[in-house]
């Protein structure tokens, strides 16, 4: 190194130090001053009196729930959405940022004039523009919306918006999926209040049909796997239609997992509602972070159940049960697609083996309709966790 590079080594080492002292002090002096007004009690209670400066910073939200009925209107019924992207753009059409929807169905975007880390940060008109997931649809009609930011100095961030983003309300797209043995036949019929909406003939082999937004009851009838359905807001997957299926008129139960605890998690214990439970934990549907799944897979109450750990999980009874469906949910995003196997036994024998794929988003109604088994088994392939809720059965 030659003498003059030495020489302008030390002299950075000398200025870096400098600023880093200067800036220590000017710290010491802010915490000084601070603690000299809030030992003054005249100051604990002063009406503010200078309105220029505005030195916070505040979320500006956009929120996304899931319209369970369809309606266009947040409702009892409906519930707020994890995991949805929201996109924001300038008045030039510029993109700026973008992030998710948490826990609580808002997608926050920090507002400020003057943090620098802040991505709303002027005035001006932007445009909040929700991801629509595939085959979804939006029931409000403004999954785009453009909306005023204003300068007004003394507020918490400097700036306030003309309004709030509007309520965005997704609809999930639903389908229905099933597989006819082989060498059977069979006919689907799709009804709504009543009314035939849709007839079609089923040859063996997988199926998969797009639901209209009225059909509200599925009918298949063929030699032995006759079995007619109640439709839920959601995907159904009916597993392979195997003979003697639950009756339609069949007096059902439905196991939620609010009675397991009125605190945020429990593991599920031994005899509740009346069955064996093995590697199944109850929780609050919000308990975890960024987990898309344990709040959009909760149907019913706040609590929902999933698979400790990912590993196989199982529900069973001393008596024989009817198995008639149960809502199964993808517990992140990042395990978006993963496939779960689910197993039925009536005692030694395996009467039922399905793999049902998942999404984060929504849950799949899977509704065998199984007439008799004493033990269920559900596992994942790739050991994500899996939620439960919304468990029907016929005993």
């Amino acid at each position: 190194m030659t003498d003059n590079a030495v020489v302008l080594l030390a002299s950075a080492l000398v200025l870096a130090g400098a600023i880093a002292l200067i800036a220590l002090a000017l710290r010491r002096r802010r915490k000084r001053r601070k603690l000299r007004r809030s030992a003054d009690p005249a100051r604990d209670y002063q009406a503010r009196t200078d309105w220029s400066a505005s030195a916070q910073a505040l979320n500006y939200s956009s929120f996304v729930f899931m319209d369970v009925d369809g309606d266009g209107r947040f409702g009892e019924a409906d519930r707020p959405m994890g995991g949805i992207v929201v996109r924001v753009f300038d008045d030039k059409g510029a993109f700026i940022t973008s992030a998710r929807s948490n826990s609580s169905g808002f997608a926050n975007f920090l507002m400020s004039t003057n943090k620098r880390w802040a991505s709303l940060r002027a005035p001006g008109a932007y445009r909040f523009s929700v991801s629509v997931p595939k085959g979804w649809r939006v029931s409000t009609g403004n999954e785009s919306q453009t909306l005023r930011l204003v300068e007004l100095p003394g507020s918490p961030a400097g700036l306030v918006g003309e309004d709030l983003p509007g309520l965005v309300g997704l609809v999930p797209g639903r389908s229905l999926r099933g597989k006819v043995p082989v060498s059977a036949l069979a006919t689907l019929k799709l009804m709504g209040k009543g009314e035939l909406l849709r007839a079609m003939p089923l040859a063996a082999g997988s199926f998969h049909v797009d639901l209209p937004d009225e059909a509200d009851t599925v009918e298949i009838s063929g030699p032995d796997i006759g079995r007619r359905l109640a439709l839920s807001p959601y995907p159904t997957d009916l597993g392979e239609l195997r003979p003697d299926a639950i009756a339609g008129e069949t007096v059902l139960s439905r196991i939620g997992f609010d009675g397991v605890t009125a605190r945020v998690f429990k593991k599920v214990p031994s005899g509740h509602a009346g069955l064996e439970w093995r590697n199944l934990n109850a929780i609050v549907r919000n308990y975890v972070k960024d987990s898309e799944g344990y709040l959009n897979g909760n149907v019913r109450g706040d609590h929902a159940a999933y698979t400790s750990s990912g590993h196989p999980a199982e529900f069973a009874g001393a008596t024989p049960f009817g198995f008639h469906s149960v809502m199964l949910t993808a517990a992140w995003l990042k395990s978006e697609g993963e496939v779960a196997l689910i197993e039925s036994w009536l005692g030694d024998e395996l009467v039922a083996s399905d793999e049902v794929v998942l999404s984060a988003l929504a849950p799949v109604h899977y509704a065998p309709m199984l007439k008799a088994v004493t033990r269920v088994r559900v596992s994942t392939r790739h050991y994500w966790q899996l939620v439960l809720d919304d468990l029907v059965l016929a005993r």
